[in-house]
């Protein structure tokens, strides 16, 4: 840890500078990232992870995805966070928003959890979201169709996801994003799901929504799975409430899963006696 970020951590336990900092959110970029510094913390720690592994891989351009955009608050923030990311780390971000555009559909059955959600729950004003978007672009219908037509399209590689169509159906369908060939998503896609968890009313369990999703994700593929990215805590500066629904996707057969992502210089690479 280098004396300014010392200077930093001692900062944060000041009450209300995390506040003062995110009003006027000045500093390096990483460091922003590792505190938390943006109005999607989440959105801006994925995105920062992903560009940073696409720029070890050689890859100069990757796509970000957020599914279920609703009002547009943060697709807004993943565009914003995306050109000062792109602009540091020198890798193209390419943001994609997939809605409906009509609010939520009817729910299928108990897995999509009917107690809390609802038709036409979330709807869009789209034309008022694309005068505040400047490169991001908004893919609107079904998620099942809209979903496949985009990999086909063949754009930058997938780096990063967020996932907040809240039922169990819809997040079925955007998961195919994560089934497509090699070529369309880098070896490790960071991944946020945000309906992992619900109100006290919601009761969250395995066998509904978005988590039966991932495990039924995973059950289809051998070499493919969604896993929640374990003690992320332990890297963080403090418990933060997103930190249990990021998740990696990994496909252990991508041709890149197995590069050297971390420097090989000494002091990265040897652990030398004193």
């Amino acid at each position: 840890m280098s004396a300014s970020e010392g200077i930093v951590q001692q900062l944060t336990r000041i009450p209300f500078f995390l506040k003062l900092w995110s009003r006027f959110p000045l500093g390096p970029l990483r460091l922003r990232v590792e505190h938390g510094i943006f109005p999607y913390p989440h959105y801006a720690y994925g995105l920062f992870w992903a560009a940073t592994l696409a720029s070890r891989l050689g890859i100069e351009r990757i796509s970000a995805i957020e599914f279920g955009v609703a009002g547009g608050r943060g697709l807004i923030a993943l565009e914003r966070a995306a050109t000062e990311i792109s602009e540091a780390t020198g890798v193209g971000i390419d943001v994609f928003g997939f809605d409906s555009g009509e609010g939520m559909p009817a729910p299928v059955d108990y897995r999509d959890l009917p107690h809390i959600w609802g038709a036409g729950f979330y709807r869009m004003d789209a034309d008022k979201l694309r005068k505040q978007l400047s490169n991001a672009k908004l893919v609107l219908g079904d998620v099942r169709t809209t979903t496949a037509g985009w990999i086909a399209e063949q754009h930058a590689p997938v780096g990063f996801v967020a996932f907040d169509l809240d039922y169990y159906s819809a997040t079925v369908a955007a998961l195919q994003i994560l089934s497509g060939p090699p070529s369309t998503h880098l070896p490790r896609v960071y991944s946020y799901f945000d309906d992992v968890t619900a109100n006290d009313l919601g009761c969250m369990n395995p066998y509904v929504g978005e988590l039966l999703a991932i495990n039924e994700f995973n059950q289809r593929f051998a070499d493919r799975k969604v896993c929640r990215i374990e003690l992320l805590r332990v890297h963080r500066h403090r418990w933060e409430r997103w930190q249990e629904r990021m998740f990696a996707f990994h496909n252990f057969t991508h041709p890149q899963y197995t590069q050297l992502v971390i420097p090989t210089d000494r002091a990265s690479s040897q652990l030398p006696l004193a």
